[in-house]
């Protein structure tokens, strides 16, 4: 169509020599616009529960009971497991003993000092004596309280790592407790992911095992460090809560970003004439009807006809798109009239 239409621009000019004005060429104009894209991600992610703790005794010592199993409900501060605390029971009682018999002394010195009958260094000594047995003695009531575990809030026992009589050794786990909130997932971002993560501006989540539902999701953290897999640890939780979701399940993830800005710009790819190696494009002025040729780098060609440059050009600029090698720089061209969506064809 422009081919004939530019071929009845130029035997116009030429066939006809008393005509002072030649017919312009017509060609198609289209609107420069922003390079944005909007950031679309998916991962794997694994649904975990929002808080698991294992729990373990402060003090080394032989199990003496334990009072829950694998998949019970606790409450919490339900007592968990028991360690036998007779060892520190006797500690307890000899600090208890020693402690009163530091007490009595210190508080003689002390009563000497205050009446003018003892120097001021046998009171500080007093003084601080005491001090350091009351901190031995919280410590050693402590020891024996700490035989004992309890749950850390409401939730169900996921693992019990050891049974009764069994000796453990302080900070070693005992018991794991899962949490019985929403549930969380957990989705392990690359390092380049990780580098947009001030773009992400939703997150969706789709699982097997509940096949054409898509649910949403609400950040909860993004670890700053890799783990050992050089992968960054990002939490996720369900936006509204779902008993058809439960920890272990397997879920697709996808992250929606904000739009990337940039100073590129998106063309039609039919705009751009490549010369000697360069490519250019017809700028065109709605005023003077002139083209102005302008020279741009191609950064990317999308199969949707466009085309991605970096040129001096502004968003809402206009461009040739069509008819540019029947053209040159500074001609003047004509618009084609843009086809109305309602009267295709023009048949109206």
């Amino acid at each position: 169509m422009f081919l004939t239409l530019s071929a009845m621009a130029i035997s116009a000019c030429g066939g006809d020599e008393k005509k002072n004005e030649c017919v312009l060429p017509t060609v198609r104009i289209d609107t420069v616009r922003h390079a944005g894209a909007s950031v679309l991600m998916e991962f794997p992610g694994r649904v975990v529960s929002a808080q698991e703790a294992n729990i373990s005794f402060k003090v080394s010592g032989t199990i003496a009971r334990l009072y829950v199993r694998e998949g019970d409900f606790v409450k919490y501060g339900q007592l968990l497991a028991e360690m036998d605390p007779a060892d520190y029971k006797v500690q307890l009682s000899a600090t208890e003993a020693e402690y009163a018999q530091i007490k009595a002394e210190a508080e003689r010195v002390i009563s000497l000092y205050e009446e003018g009958a003892a120097t001021a260094n046998n009171y500080d000594k007093a003084r601080y004596g005491l001090r350091q047995m009351e901190a031995k003695l919280r410590n050693h009531r402590d020891q024996v309280e700490y035989c004992r575990l309890y749950a850390p809030y409401d939730g169900y026992v996921k693992t019990v790592f050891f049974e009764g009589r069994e000796t453990v050794a302080a900070g070693m786990p005992v018991v794991c407790v899962a949490g019985d909130g929403i549930p969380e997932i957990l989705v392990n971002l690359p390092a380049p992911a990780y580098l947009q993560r001030e773009t992400f501006a939703s997150y969706e989540a789709e699982f097997n095992v509940l096949p054409g539902q898509i649910l949403p999701l609400e950040f909860v953290s993004v670890m700053g460090e890799a783990n050992t897999n050089q992968l960054y640890p990002l939490r996720l939780k369900l936006a509204a809560p779902n008993k058809d979701v439960a920890p272990g399940m397997s879920a697709w993830i996808i992250i929606k970003g904000e739009e990337i800005r940039s100073d590129n710009v998106r063309i039609p790819s039919t705009s751009i004439i490549e010369e000697n190696g360069r490519s250019y494009v017809f700028a065109y002025d709605s005023q003077t009807q002139l083209v102005s040729r302008q020279e741009v780098k191609v950064e990317q060609l999308h199969s949707d006809g466009t085309a991605v440059v970096s040129a001096n050009l502004k968003p809402n600029t206009l461009v040739v798109s069509s008819g540019t090698h029947f053209i040159n720089d500074g001609d003047k061209v004509t618009p084609l009239a843009r086809i109305s969506e309602t009267n295709v064809g023009g048949l109206l």
